[in-house]
């Protein structure tokens, strides 16, 4: 019997994980979403393993249902972490629901995905009497918004345990994710001279400024056509402002659709020169998201999925995605991963983020089918 999506108890729980704020330098409050994701698997009758953070992240949940059949399993990848300061429910962005909308931190990006994927795995699991024929791992992440640099080890670790991978990351319209762009971050450090910003200026030379031109130059080498791109998201400087600022950190996100493309990232970056004299750049690599790329396994996924979604009269396509995600690292590894299978929306990352509720039926059908057909 096909797996059925109960529209409203999902939106329902969507609320209640939302309700729940999760931002991934925040430790405490991520480990309270964990506590609550950990809770719903529990009660599906999964085995926990909770593994303590590190980094400064929260804790990483991994959830285990042993199969009837023995051998490789389904992995089910996913991140309770959001890009909204504790504070956003109060403030700029309150749960709310208008329309087709749910509004809220997190309900696409991808509270939404994961409820929607535990809610019809878990209507599966008591549809086969508490046993499926293969065993399921689900693991919730704690700083995917941040390259998953604490997680990337435990994530492959269990994708190299598994058949196959499904990541229920936001959707897009109907489309569905079958490869990723690499995305590598790195951060940038200018030094400059220090003097009195008053009395002595022009002795000193301000990190600050020599910053905003490399930024420049940085951002302007965006190819969007190309899939290239640069973009600067946080800087750090100053003291006081009185004092010629001699440190400027810039942490800059940039990515890639070809391994071509990902070398000569690398190439400009480490060959940036410094604008003024007097000042030097020293450039710090961080965590990077490999290319995924779809082969023969993710297009097998990809055709069941939209044999299941034909098969319901749900339009469906695949593409490669610029924006980076867990799935990046198992399809790097050539395990077959199906990415972006949650609900869509708007808003991702600002303060006007929702889930459009008209895409719980068609997602939570496919998603389902899929499990059906992998693990069922």
């Amino acid at each position: 019997m096909p797996v059925t999506t109960d529209v409203e108890q999902v939106v329902s729980d969507i609320i209640r994980w939302a309700s729940i704020e999760s931002p991934t330098y925040d430790a405490a409050a991520v480990n309270r979403m964990m506590d609550e994701g950990a809770r719903d698997l529990g009660v599906m009758g999964f085995d926990i393993d909770r593994l303590p953070g590190t980094q400064g992240f929260g804790d990483i949940v991994i959830g285990r249902l042993a199969g009837a059949e023995p051998g490789p399993g389904l992995l089910i990848l996913a991140h309770v972490d959001t890009v909204h300061a504790v504070g956003t429910l109060a403030g700029p962005l309150p749960i709310r629901r208008e329309g087709d909308r749910l509004y809220g931190p997190g309900v696409t990006d991808m509270k939404g995905g994961t409820v929607l994927a535990l809610h019809v795995l878990g209507k599966l699991i008591r549809q086969k009497g508490g046993q499926l024929r293969r065993s399921v791992t689900v693991v919730l992440i704690p700083d995917e918004e941040v390259g998953s640099p604490s997680s990337r080890l435990t994530i492959e670790a269990e994708a190299a345990k598994a058949a196959h991978v499904l990541v229920p990351e936001p959707g897009r319209d109907h489309f569905v994710t079958s490869g990723r762009h690499a995305v590598v971050r790195y951060m940038i450090h200018v030094h400059g001279r220090p003097s009195h910003a008053g009395a002595a200026i022009s002795r000193g030379v301000s990190s600050i400024r020599a910053m905003a031109r490399i930024i420049e130059t940085i951002e302007d080498w965006s190819d969007y056509e190309r899939g290239q791109t640069f973009a600067v998201g946080r800087v750090n400087s100053g003291t006081w402002v009185n004092v010629v600022p001699v440190l400027c950190s810039a942490e800059v996100l940039c990515v890639a659709a070809t391994p071509e493309d990902l070398a000569d990232i690398d190439v400009r970056l480490r060959t940036l020169r410094p604008p003024f004299p007097n000042t030097r750049i020293t450039i710090e690599p961080g965590p990077v998201r490999p290319l995924f790329v779809a082969g023969e396994g993710t297009m097998a996924l990809y055709a069941k999925a939209k044999a299941i979604a034909d098969s319901h009269g749900y339009p469906i396509d695949h593409m490669q995605s610029g924006g980076g995600s867990d799935g990046n690292f198992t399809g790097a590894m050539g395990v077959p991963t199906l990415d972006g299978l949650g609900v869509w929306g708007g808003g991702i990352h600002t303060k006007e983020e929702y889930c459009d509720i008209r895409s719980i039926l068609p997602r939570g059908t496919i998603l389902g089918g899929l499990i059906e057909d992998i693990a069922g």
